[in-house]
This record gives structure tokens, C-alpha cells and sequence, in this order.
């Protein structure tokens, strides 16, 4: 498992994150409070706190959450 914070400005970038996501074979888990929701649902996306930095969570190899980091670059905090 990978971890990453990122920030999501406005629903363009809601929805272009969504979409990376969805195209991945693996599961991923956004976090923010309390609230523990499928990166992947975009409906769940728009019930958390945007203006929070959101943790993800990639469950998969490596490879894949490196990959998935480098398709998500312009969203992650440095």
C-alpha cells in the first residue's frame, strides 16, 4: 500500500481524479476526518471536505501506486 496527499480545487479536477482512478484495476480509499470513502465514486467524493488536504490510499503493488502517483502528480501536495 502507497499513500499520498492531494488537493482537489474544483469539480474539473474532482472529476479528472475520479477518472484516474476509475481506469485502475486496483482499490483505492480517500480519507478525510473520520470519512473513509472509494476514490472511484464520485458521489463520495463530493461528501467529504475539499477544502482539506485529502489522504489517498492505493492498495496494490508498488509499481502500481508509483504508476498511480505519477498520473495524479499535478493533484498531490509537495
Amino acid at each position: 500500500m502507497t499513500t499520498h496527499t492531494i488537493r482537489l480545487h474544483n469539480i474539473a479536477q474532482v472529476k479528472d481524479f475520479v477518472n484516474q482512478c476509475s481506469g485502475c484495476s486496483f482499490e483505492i480509499t480517500l480519507s478525510s476526518g473520520q470519512a473513509v470513502i472509494n476514490a472511484k465514486s464520485i458521489m463520495g467524493l463530493f461528501s467529504i471536505d475539499l477544502s482539506a488536504p485529502i489522504r489517498v490510499e492505493v492498495h496494490g503493488t508498488d509499481a502500481q501506486g508509483e504508476s498511480f502517483r505519477r498520473a495524479i502528480g499535478r493533484f498531490v501536495e509537495q
